[in-house]
């Protein structure tokens, strides 16, 4: 009989240190190893399509570093072969070392017996033969992304180099004008790690151990949708995973944390910023409400009117908790608040200051605040943005 390792109690202002620390919001940020060092630490970054103040891929390393170059972001993850993208959370840049640990999600592919889009005869072997003649291409340059306008309308070239990107064959090695740039892996993907060696188990235990040390601590839930795996992936491999089962205050589930995490106390300096609606900090939402008390919802895909907290409404995280929403928007060289959202008059200055921090980093002189949730504190946010502004 094996007897059960000791559960290690911790306080829910515990469990939320750690999860700030583990996702490099508190302490120094690590400027050394820059975006690359964000990219390794977190496991995966997501990508979207909608770009406000920057897209979304651009802004978890803002949130964690401040104002780095642009440039320097999207160079920092597609030069020498850094990252590669693959389902993940959702499509993600993930470290190039990982990509032997989605073998497993290579094979289930491999193995899919149904698709929503059909494969036209020939359609494969035609994208492989183009891209090792010519790649790195593009879709469009592969023979068209689309047969119409609508979005789902793919060509057979768009369908055959997707499935040869799922297969593994294939990888996007790079995002230009947002399209997605094939090449093969066998160029790709250095030759060390160009293999599906590892069985499943070895694949799920390497992803369980990363995503709790990417969230600090965390419940079965919380673990297995850090990379989008099932609840009983995480059930087959979470003993031999090197994570330790806690108990956190209020949570009332089972929770497991990084072993490493435990051993050193939470402290430090807390990040003030605006974070990404996907950042993997409130990528779920029940995890969000229940470390922050906040409950973060994206409405872009909201109908307009009945929008609460605006289009692409941004937390804005301070002294390690979520203050308020922002909902951004650009006019010339003006950062526009189109619409904030404060939990307190104590917020007030927190905001501002992540503002004016965010109009700089997109060159903008100038912040606008069109509306504030409480008209009360409408002035006294006007009048911290001109003081930080000045």
């Amino acid at each position: 009989m094996t007897t059960p390792r000791p559960t290690t109690p911790l306080s829910a202002d515990e469990a939320r240190r750690l999860a700030l620390r583990a996702q490099g919001f508190l302490g120094a940020p690590d400027r050394k190893s820059g975006v690359r060092g964000v990219l390794r630490h977190l496991g995966a970054v997501q990508l979207d399509t909608i770009s406000v103040l920057a897209r979304s891929h651009e802004l978890i390393p803002y949130a964690r570093l401040g104002t780095v170059g642009r440039k320097t972001i999207e160079n920092a993850y597609w030069k020498d072969t850094h990252a590669f993208e693959y389902w993940s959370h959702a499509a993600c840049i993930l470290p190039i070392e990982e990509w032997p640990h989605f073998a497993f999600r290579r094979r289930s592919y491999r193995n899919r017996p149904h698709w929503n889009h059909d494969l036209p005869d020939g359609a494969y072997d035609q994208v492989i033969k183009q891209l090792r003649a010519e790649g790195p291409l593009t879709a469009t340059e592969l023979g068209g992304a689309k047969r119409t306008s609508e979005w789902w309308d793919w060509s057979g070239a768009k369908v055959a180099v997707e499935r040869a990107l799922m297969y593994g064959e294939v990888v996007c090695v790079e995002r230009r004008g947002w399209k997605r740039v094939y090449d093969l892996a066998e160029r790709a993907v250095p030759e060390t790690l160009l293999h599906d060696d590892l069985d499943d188990g070895e694949c799920l235990r390497r992803l369980v151990r990363l995503a709790g040390q990417s969230l600090g601590v965390g419940t079965r839930a919380d673990i297995a949708d850090y990379h989008r795996l099932k609840g009983e992936q995480v059930d087959a491999v979470i003993a031999d995973s090197g994570l330790v089962p806690v108990t956190v205050e209020g949570w009332g589930k089972q929770a497991w944390a990084d072993p490493a995490a435990l051993e050193t106390p939470p402290r430090g300096r807390h990040r003030t910023t605006l974070l990404s609606p996907f950042d993997s900090l409130v990528w779920e939402r029940a995890r969000t409400e229940r470390i922050f008390g906040f409950t973060h919802r994206l409405e872009a895909y909201v109908p307009k009117p009945k929008r609460v907290y605006g289009y692409f409404a941004m937390p804005v995280l301070a002294g390690g908790q979520l203050v308020g929403r922002v909902d951004p928007a650009r006019e010339g060289r003006t950062l526009v608040a189109r619409q904030v959202t404060l939990n307190s008059p104590k917020a007030v200055p927190a905001v501002a200051q992540a503002l004016v921090e965010a109009a700089s980093w997109v060159d903008c002189s100038d912040v606008r605040v069109e509306r504030v949730d409480a008209p009360d504190l409408r002035e006294p946010l006007t009048r911290e943005l001109a003081r930080a502004l000045t």
